[in-house]
């Protein structure tokens, strides 16, 4: 119960970015701001998040650079999914570009703000990772799908299969309290993908953004949706990986080097 009590607390500081989102949506619902949109408050407020995180250290230069990648990633594909009328932003906005506010791409950077946190704080190390060069490859493949399967065939349970396929022998080991323990990578990817639609049915049912059949009132979220955000918990695991071995790789030959100056 110690070690369970160690690992939610640290899984819940490494929840601070996700929590203040959804604290956002709940509270501009109810209360507004005078000449204020609430999709630009919310904007207003991420941004005003960041700049504390990293002022108090709670987040560093390099994990902020991280959620400013996952935010251009998850902006562009909020524009084409809106575009396709997958899901919709009713209300209005200054910071609103084709249909899409801007504090969208935030939701995105929140889970690879996660994960770059829970990351740090559990010590966080990959046995039998696959060859960088097929993670590229699945991380594009599965990236590119959300925007392909409009027009043609849909592959993501080919995707998931070659997921279990490349990761079967792969495991995560965190540290907790001093002890270290490992469960493969695949069950991380799904317990995550579980949790992320709970919270989506959280956002939606704050508002923060609508599927067509809940334009009239709110309904629970698909169960099929967890399958979509377990591809996208795959990118986002993979990305922040291949930047911390890119990271860990710029460390040793930087030691490398000054070593060969001595």
């Amino acid at each position: 119960m110690k070690q369970l009590f160690h690992f939610g607390f640290e899984q819940a500081k490494s929840c601070v970015f996700p929590v203040v989102i959804f604290l956002s949506l709940a509270i501009t619902k109810t209360v507004e701001v005078p000449y204020i949109e609430r999709y630009d408050l919310i904007l207003y407020i991420c941004l005003l998040t960041q700049i504390l995180m990293l002022t108090f250290k709670f987040e560093t230069l390099d994990e902020l650079k991280v959620i400013g990648v996952f935010h251009v990633i998850g902006l562009a594909l909020e524009l084409y999914k809106v575009h396709m009328a997958s899901w919709s932003y009713p209300g209005e906005g200054v910071t609103k570009f084709l249909g899409v506010p801007l504090y969208s791409g935030f939701m995105y950077a929140s889970v690879a703000s996660y994960m770059c946190q829970v990351w740090r704080r559990l010590d966080l190390r990959l046995s039998d990772w696959p060859p960088t060069w097929i993670v590229i490859i699945l991380s594009a493949a599965i990236y590119f799908n959300f925007f392909t399967h409009h027009y043609i065939y849909d592959f993501r349970w080919i995707l998931k299969f070659m997921t279990l396929l490349i990761f079967y022998r792969t495991f995560v080991h965190f540290t907790v309290n001093g002890r270290t323990y490992a469960m493969p990578l695949s069950l991380s990817f799904v317990l995550i993908g579980f949790f992320i639609w709970i919270a989506e049915n959280i956002a939606t049912f704050f508002g923060a953004w609508q599927y067509p059949n809940q334009q009239q009132q709110w309904e629970i979220v698909h169960i099929g949706k967890i399958s979509s955000w377990l591809l996208l918990v795959i990118v986002s695991f993979m990305i922040v990986a291949l930047l911390k071995h890119l990271k860990e790789d710029r460390v040793q030959m930087n030691k490398v080097n000054k070593e060969f100056y001595k």
